[in-house]
């Protein structure tokens, strides 16, 4: 047996059952190994689209995505996503084949490009091959991107075959941290509020019991948007996506724990959504010193959700040692998050302007498609100018519903990222939120989609411009011709794919949605949403300010 074929069946041992990426020789053993041990490919049209699949799989699935490219140029294709899932610390393992003698096309330095990118580098030796395959998947799982390099004259060698068992992994848990410091300031404080990030994406139900127990308002990160819905004390997303409400009860918190979150400019409008006076804690199994927000006062290491438990059960269990009284969670607070906690229960000005080249508000198509779209969605976002209205006005059910992936803040990620949690969750409509110049990034997998067949709705928020460029240098009177752009016939470019597709200018645009949804899905389906664009969205705005 081929070390390639062990190391399909080994992965294939630990739980892979999906694997995306693009053939070529390099990698052409090991993912038939998988394949043959149980696994699905999904092919990819492109390197850096089968990378993004693999990322928005992990990240709505729970599981570790796996990607399998060709050596060199395979690797170079994908570094944008790898380098996104690195900075996200998505659970993704890739598969990397190796040519070592830098007298090949082919060979580049893999250890030191994976370093340079953020991510986690292991090699397979022939002679430990179950070894080192099981310890990167499970490096991985524990929420790293790792490259795993598969040396071409490894992967050839003949051993022993294998058919298991794994090997076992290490058995040894953690110790809870000391929680004292963090007990100390729950009960002192009178307006706590929590920020869950992506490191607190599985704690829901300790967070909610914790915050249940010292009176705390529950925020998120982007990255975390949906993980408290349905809790009446929930204000959504906190940073440069709060609503007003949501803003004005943050900063006006005494005490603000962070949990799985590193505070980062996003989150809190670069440092200005946190009182001066408010004490800051931060919990997560990142070491101090690795925050981005300048001032953590308290820092406890270690997994959220075990911490969380934990100091929920000291709390309760010492009730002569509770918070002052006083609390904020009061009956009127409560009607205020449920009558303006979502931005689409905000007024603003509708800017559609009507006629034959009229333009809809993004806004107003937003709420309109919500409306339209079933309960059980998962929406999967790209960057630009646009993003923040999918992201705010797009409701998701949970946590699982909402792929956001902005790590690296690169364009042209959200098409193939949507495709792979398509693939995660099959039960659910995905929806990609997608700008102009993003979508023509990326529109070559539209034919992946076509061909899978997943129930997907594809949305462009069509501003014909780099938007983001347009807002940030036009009111200084820069010349804009290098970021606008012709118009262009984006449902015409969809129905080439072979996918459904629709221009919208107005909310009655959408009736063929509607239809389109009422039918079997058995093709996606686009929206070229011709959106009005004289003014930058909210929350550019709110980050130009820290530029």
């Amino acid at each position: 047996m081929r070390v390639a074929e062990v190391v399909g069946r080994v992965l294939a041992a630990h739980g892979v059952r999906h694997v995306f990426g693009v053939v070529g020789s390099g990698n052409f053993h090991v993912t038939n190994a998988l394949v043959a041990a149980g696994a699905q490919l999904v092919p990819a049209a492109h390197e850096g689209g089968a990378a993004s699949m693999a990322d928005g799989y992990a990240r709505t699935s729970g599981s570790v995505g796996v990607l399998s490219v060709h050596q060199g140029p395979g690797i170079t294709n994908a570094l944008t996503g790898i380098t996104e899932a690195a900075k996200s610390r998505t659970p993704m393992l890739v598969l990397a084949p190796e040519a070592t003698v830098p007298t090949s096309n082919f060979f580049i330095d893999l250890p030191a490009v994976t370093v340079a990118l953020g991510a986690v580098f292991r090699t397979v030796r022939a002679e430990h091959a179950v070894a080192d395959v099981s310890s990167a998947y499970r490096t991985a799982a524990e929420g790293a991107t790792v490259v795993l390099g598969l040396p071409l004259d490894v992967q050839a060698v003949q051993v022993p075959p294998w058919s298991g068992p794994i090997p076992p992994g290490r058995t040894d848990a953690q110790p809870v941290p000391d929680v004292e410091p963090l007990i100390a300031a729950l009960r002192a404080a009178r307006r706590p509020v929590f920020i869950a990030g992506r490191g607190a994406r599985a704690a829901r139900e300790p967070l909610i019991r914790l915050a249940d127990g010292c009176d705390a308002l529950l925020a998120v990160s982007a990255a975390a948007k949906g993980l408290f819905v349905g809790d009446p004390w929930y204000l959504d997303v906190s940073g440069g996506f709060a609503t007003p409400l949501a803003a004005e009860l943050i900063a006006g918190a005494d005490l603000v724990v962070a949990w799985g979150s590193s505070l980062n400019m996003w989150t809190t409008r670069h440092g200005r959504l946190i009182s001066p006076s408010a004490v800051v804690v931060r919990v997560d199994r990142e070491p101090a010193g690795s925050e981005p927000h300048p001032r953590v006062d308290v820092q406890v290491r270690g997994d959220v959700g075990r911490i969380a438990d934990a100091t929920a059960r000291r709390l309760a269990a010492e009730p002569g040692q509770d918070r002052p009284v006083g609390g904020q969670r009061t009956p009127e607070l409560r009607s205020r998050i449920a009558a303006a906690g979502r931005w689409r229960d905000v007024s603003y000005p509708d800017d559609s302007v009507a006629g034959a080249q009229g333009r809809i508000d993004p806004r107003t198509m937003s709420v309109a498609l919500d409306d339209l779209l079933p309960a059980q969605r998962t929406v999967a976002v790209d960057s630009g100018n646009f993003m923040g209205y999918p992201s705010m006005f797009l409701s998701v059910p949970d946590v699982a519903g909402f792929c956001f992936t902005q790590a690296f803040q690169s364009i042209g990620l959200g098409l193939a990222s949507a495709l792979g949690a398509a693939v995660a969750r099959p039960d659910r409509l995905t929806v990609a939120a997608l700008g102009d110049g993003g979508f023509l990034m990326s529109s070559a997998e539209l034919v992946t989609a076509t061909r899978l067949g997943l129930p997907l709705l594809v949305v462009v928020y069509n501003d014909a411009a780099y938007g983001a460029e347009v807002h940030h240098f036009g009111p200084d009177g820069h010349p804009l011709d290098v970021v606008r752009f012709p118009d262009t016939d984006l449902a015409a470019i969809a129905r080439g794919y072979g996918c459904a597709a629709v221009t919208v200018r107005t909310v009655e645009d959408l009736a063929p949605v509607r239809e389109w949804l009422a039918g079997p899905r058995s093709r996606p389906m686009l929206i070229d949403a011709k959106v009005t664009s004289e003014r930058g969205s909210w929350w550019l705005e709110e980050a130009f300010r820290g530029h």
